[in-house]
This record gives C-alpha cells, sequence and structure tokens, in this order.
C-alpha cells in the first residue's frame, strides 16, 4: 500500500472529506480482517454493544439506519447476520443482546483500533479538534437534509 503524505494544507471540501473517509476504512477493513466482520456488520455491532445491554430491535434497526444510510431491510439482514454468526442474540421478545462472543470480539477490535486512532488525532489540539467536529457535524446536518428532501 502506497502512503501519500501531503505538505501542503489542503482544501476543506468533499475530496479531502472522501479521501478521509476512504483512508480511515481501509484502516478498519485491515482490523475486521480475519474478525468475520465486515463494516456494515461493525457497526451494527458498535451501535448494539453501545445501547447498553439489550436493545429493541426495531430501535437498532433505525439507529443503525440514521447513522449509516443503510435501508432498513438491510440494517436488519446485518442483525441476521451478526445473529447467525454467534455475535447477536436475538432475545425472541423485539429486543437484541450482544452476547459475549460479541462482545469479545467487539473489545478485540476497539483494542486494535484504539493506538491508532491515538496515533491519527491524539496529539491535535482539543480546539482543533472542537472546530472540526463542529464543522463536519454541520457538514453531516446539511447532507442529511439534502437526503430527505424531495
Amino acid at each position: 500500500m502506497e502512503i501519500i503524505v501531503t505538505t501542503a494544507t489542503p482544501a476543506f471540501g468533499a475530496a479531502l472529506i472522501g479521501q478521509t473517509e476512504k483512508a480511515l476504512n481501509a484502516i478498519l477493513d485491515r482490523q475486521l480482517a480475519g474478525t468475520g466482520l465486515t463494516e456494515p456488520q461493525w457497526v451494527t455491532l458498535t451501535l448494539t454493544v453501545v445501547s447498553g445491554e439489550n436493545i429493541d430491535r426495531a430501535e437498532l434497526i433505525r439507529r443503525v439506519g440514521a447513522a449509516t444510510q443503510f435501508s432498513p431491510a438491510a440494517v436488519a439482514e446485518r442483525i441476521t447476520e451478526l445473529t447467525a454468526a454467534g455475535f447477536l442474540r436475538d432475545g425472541g421478545d423485539g429486543r437484541v443482546q450482544v452476547t459475549d462472543e460479541g462482545q469479545e470480539r467487539w473489545t478485540h477490535v476497539r483494542t486494535a483500533i484504539r493506538p491508532i486512532t491515538q496515533r491519527l488525532w491524539g496529539d491535535l489540539p482539543a480546539e482543533d479538534l472542537a472546530t472540526a467536529g463542529r464543522v463536519l457535524g454541520i457538514v453531516l446536518d446539511r447532507a442529511n437534509a439534502v437526503l430527505v428532501a424531495p
């Protein structure tokens, strides 16, 4: 894999956002290799884990769909895949739970990702991170508005 180092400050825009997303996804894909998880499954598992002990299936589908722009049917399929793989359990009462195996797999990947993200932005000034978060949050809100507009 060739690493491209830029010395000039890149202009903020779709190209920079896209290149950043692609690079971060490539890092995530590398960490997911051999885990039995795809990126869409990882997002679904993560949102299940951070939701607590268990979550209403319909609410999980809503949350994952909102975070990813995946259709409800696609999210339901990811839940089915994760259940079949033993990472999630359907309680039969409309609630979904993370299994011990799912929690262990999630923790393993998060542990591998943590030092990488620390190297990427852990030393950046808090005010720069706050500005970046604010700007990207505004762009995300506007993009979501475009997606729901007729």
